[in-house]
């Protein structure tokens, strides 16, 4: 007797052709730019330290390993190489990321563009969503912009007991060991996933920008009063479908983030994760000015074929594989 009926796919065969037609009109769109097709390795020695993404380590000839969560570090190794624009669409790795628009293993785009600032790449991005997806031009708004229209609250002056007393009202309701823990920002994260982000992009898509500094990750940061960090996300239909930096190039301020990082790691109780040299090195010979965005293609795929599932669009899902 066969053991299950998980043997078969999770998406119907039709759906995966027309996802095959999908990624060969993606393709078409940077082949008709001259944004070159790459391939970086998945299987790395280092992975992002960022303390809010779980990498899944592996061993490989008795050494630890890292599937990569995104193939942002070693892209940015080949532009400091030369390789001018370049795109990848690959399979990227999380751990614990399952449910409605998660799979630990899903598809991602990626791409890079030299000589763009954020915002001449989010011009970009909403010409690639306007053939693909059809829908009208983007609407922009920055990080600031959207928490006072959606919840009237400045994120970038709001104190800590202003952004728990505004999810209270929200109805957000969260054990007290965890309340003590969490800073302004983590407020400022729930706020905006469970407050700001199911609301946005129903009637076009929307772009949020210049995000509060402290939310820089690997973005530059313009120094202004307040400062901001220089990235941006795309969301439609509720739905956070990209995310993008002005490239931060100077390899000893990217030192001192991913030492940062790997504070908070140790602070938080999350496995440690090594420093990527390789990358700190390339900086250091000269990455270009440039900007990169990470774009998920199975949820893009959910929102062209109006699927509700993230296993609707995907051959067979982590409990199938």
């Amino acid at each position: 007797m066969p053991r299950s009926n998980h043997w078969q796919p999770n998406a119907t065969l039709e759906s995966l052709k027309e996802r095959a037609k999908f990624l060969a009109i993606i393709r078409d769109f940077f082949d008709s730019k001259g944004v070159l097709e790459v391939e970086t390795p998945l299987l790395c020695s280092s992975a992002a330290t960022d303390p809010y993404l779980k990498p899944i380590s592996v061993f490989y000839s008795q050494s630890k390993y890292y599937l990569q969560t995104s193939p942002e570090f070693a892209m940015k190794r080949l532009l400091a190489a030369g390789s001018g624009p370049i795109y990848q669409i690959c399979k990227a790795f999380r751990e614990d990321e399952v449910g409605r628009l998660h799979n630990p293993e899903f598809t991602m785009l990626e791409w890079y563009r030299v000589g763009f600032d954020h915002h001449a790449l989010m011009d970009e991005v909403e010409q690639l969503l306007l053939r693909v997806l059809e829908m009208p031009k983007a609407e922009r708004l920055t990080y600031e912009e959207i928490f006072i229209k959606s919840i009237n609250i400045n994120p970038h002056t709001a104190s800590l007991d202003q952004v728990k007393q505004c999810a209270r009202s929200h109805n957000i309701h969260l054990n007290s060991e965890l309340m003590l823990q969490l800073t302004v920002d983590d407020w400022l994260d729930i706020l905006m996933s469970h407050c700001i982000e199911p609301l946005l992009g129903f009637e076009a898509p929307v772009m949020v920008y210049d995000f509060p500094a402290s939310k820089a990750a690997l973005a530059k940061i313009r120094l202004e009063n307040p400062p901001v960090a220089e990235r941006f996300e795309v969301y439609v239909q509720g739905i956070e479908l990209a995310n993008g930096y002005h490239e931060l190039t100077d390899p000893k301020l990217q030192q001192i983030r991913f030492e940062k990082d790997c504070e908070m790691r140790k602070k938080l109780g999350y496995a440690a994760i090594p420093i990527d040299d390789y990358l700190v090195a390339a900086l250091e010979a000269g990455m270009p000015e440039s900007s990169g965005v990470a774009l998920g293609i199975d949820r893009l795929c959910m929102l062209k074929f109006k699927r509700k599932h993230i296993q609707e669009v995907i051959a067979f899902t982590t409990d199938r594989a």
